[in-house]
């Protein structure tokens, strides 16, 4: 997992918006980052905070040499590689060694786990911790000892903090301990485990509703990534009818069936409530079905002559393994190119250096693009941007404020070139009143000189009538 996160980290240089808001976060300062979220991502806080840490001792030792992508993905790929490392340690307690490493195997080679792995974002962080409470929780059923049910009490709540939606890990938790049919006593321990954690939780998570808007973008969830959890779900399912020998209190299935489905299901009802579906919401689903598969792999692909084992047998069973590797290796490919992403603000912020003159104006098409600046703000020197009333840092806020737009329409015209950083075609346009006076302005009392393209969005130069070849 290690080599797998460290392969292509750097994506040549590309950074996407919600990595931008990391950086961007976690350098400030705490002072400007509590009031900031009060009013918008307070859900990411733990992980901004940490991540603010973090980037206290990269920027001073490595950060000038290894550049800001490695730095907001580092704590990712460590985090990832604890959580192949737990999901191996709990393979062998549920079933065995070998079943283990094939677990732990598995796991790193799915590729949505490499793609997180890779991602400035706190989801790994997350994944690790529901991994390591739930080896906590199988070994504090077999051996109840309070130590580990505070250990596993402060691990979830700590993956809570980092995420509300961990909270789905413990109805899945839940069933294990239920199909397990342990005694009360075990039940009762988790039960007031819960509780606690749902306790600490309870401040972020009514506090958070406040800031419900910012997920409003959210629609009926990804097909991609609803055929993704399908074909887990169907393969882990087949996986699980493979018989193995379970070894403690709680068996595999008891915990793999419900940790792959529960999460991602729930997740899907409260959708049908309010829109909150995406798959890294709920990541650490995947490590269910790493479980299941590699307990059965364990299982086809013992040695030759181990049960009736037939090295022919062995050798298709193998054959398909490779196959199904090699088929992976241009998914993974591609999840270390640029393109994987929904845009890259590294090549935004280079395409508007391209373009722009020093006294250019510049406008943010929607006002929540200004994002694209937070890692390479030297490359919009000299542009004055024509909308802002307030910067990021200083209205507390994550994109800035910005003025009436009467206010705007009049600065605009005040200026020969524009440079305009926005979506690219077929995005929906908002409809506040900034964002209908940028347009009319433009429509109206300005041409197109020259349009770059780049992944994510679409950098024009618009100019007076008659200016555009000057």
């Amino acid at each position: 997992m290690l080599f797998l996160g460290a392969w292509g980290i750097r994506r040549q240089g590309a950074i996407w918006r919600d990595e931008a808001v990391t950086y961007d976060m976690a350098h400030r300062s705490l002072a400007e980052l509590w009031p900031t979220l009060q009013h918008a991502d307070v859900v990411h806080g733990l992980y901004y905070a940490l991540m603010h840490s973090w980037f206290l001792v990269y920027d001073a030792t490595l950060g000038e040499a290894l550049g800001a992508a490695i730095g907001l993905r580092l704590p990712s790929v460590a985090a990832m590689t604890a959580a192949a490392a737990g999901v191996a340690l709990l393979g062998q307690r549920l079933v065995g060694r070998r079943a283990g490493l094939l677990a732990g195997l598995t796991f790193a080679l799915i590729p949505v786990v490499q793609q997180y792995a890779q991602e400035g974002r706190s989801y790994a962080m997350v994944c690790a911790l529901v991994v390591w409470a739930g080896y906590l929780l199988v070994v504090a059923a077999d051996r109840p000892r309070r130590n580990l049910w505070l250990g596993y009490t402060a691990l979830m709540l700590c993956a809570c903090l980092l995420h509300e939606f961990a909270s789905l890990a413990l109805p899945a938790h839940g069933a294990a301990v239920v199909l397990a049919r342990l005694p009360r006593r075990v039940l009762r321990a988790w039960l007031l485990s819960s509780v606690t954690v749902l306790a600490g939780l309870a401040p972020l998570a009514v506090f958070s509703t406040r800031q419900s808007a910012q997920i409003s973008w959210l629609m009926w969830p990804d097909p991609v990534q609803l055929l993704t959890f399908a074909v887990l779900a169907v393969l882990g399912i087949a996986c699980a009818r493979v018989p193995v020998r379970s070894r403690g209190p709680i068996g595999l299935r008891a915990l793999g069936v419900p940790l792959l489905l529960l999460p991602t299901l729930l997740l899907l009802l409260l959708s049908h409530v309010e829109p909150a579906y995406v798959d890294r919401y709920v990541l650490y689903y995947v490590v269910g079905f790493a479980l299941l598969a590699g307990a059965a792999l364990a299982r086809l692909l013992r040695p030759a002559g181990e049960q009736g084992q037939t090295r022919g047998r062995l050798l298709r069973r193998t054959s398909a393994v490779v196959l199904v590797l090699v088929a992976l290796l241009p998914v993974n490919v591609h999840l270390r190119s640029p393109d994987s992403r929904v845009d890259d603000v590294t090549a935004i912020a280079h395409a508007v250096r391209e373009v722009a003159e020093p006294g250019d104006g510049l406008l943010f098409m929607p006002s929540r693009r200004r994002i694209w600046r937070a890692t390479l703000p030297d490359d919009f020197r000299g542009l004055r941007d024509l909308a802002q009333a307030k910067s990021p840092p200083a209205s507390h806020t994550l994109y800035g404020t910005e003025r009436s737009g009467e206010a705007i329409h009049d600065r605009m015209l005040a200026v020969r070139r524009i440079v305009v950083a926005g979506d690219p075609d077929g995005q929906p346009a908002d409809d506040n009143d900034q964002e209908i006076a940028k347009r009319s302005t433009l429509r109206t009392a300005f041409e197109i000189c020259r349009t770059l393209q780049v992944r994510g969005a679409r950098i024009t130069v618009y100019a007076r009538p008659g200016a555009c070849g000057r």
